[in-house]
């Protein structure tokens, strides 16, 4: 098996658009016509991540400041380094994995948590 898609809750698409396409480089792919807004964007093998304009029932919830210790989606990436950069330039906070391994987690402007793995 592999995983399909990812779906994560989003309050702004706009927003959002601009961390996961500016600061990861995620391209969008097609989205069919649903009844809630999104955007979807393709990662290697046909998986996908599905951004969808919902309530978020956990919007209040607190989040432990170290995203190894919360729910996340975690993807290899190709250019660690520069993520690294990109992310220190645009000012969003991040934690190194405390297991010692080359990789990150931050959080989306809506709280989700990315893990980002060096490839």
């Amino acid at each position: 098996m592999k995983i399909a898609h990812i779906g994560l809750l989003v309050a702004d698409l706009e927003r959002a658009a601009l961390f996961y396409e500016q600061i990861l480089g995620l391209q969008r792919i097609h989205r069919p016509p649903l009844a809630f807004e999104g955007l979807w964007y393709g990662l290697d093998q046909g998986q996908q991540i599905h951004l969808m304009r919902l309530n978020n029932p956990y919007a209040h919830c607190e989040q432990p400041p170290h995203g190894g210790r919360d729910h996340h989606i975690a993807m290899q990436a190709h250019n660690f380094q520069a993520l690294k950069t990109q992310l220190d330039q645009a000012g969003i906070p991040f934690t190194l994995s405390q297991s010692g391994r080359s990789a990150l987690f931050c959080r989306d402007p809506d709280g989700n948590t990315i893990e980002l793995i060096e490839a």
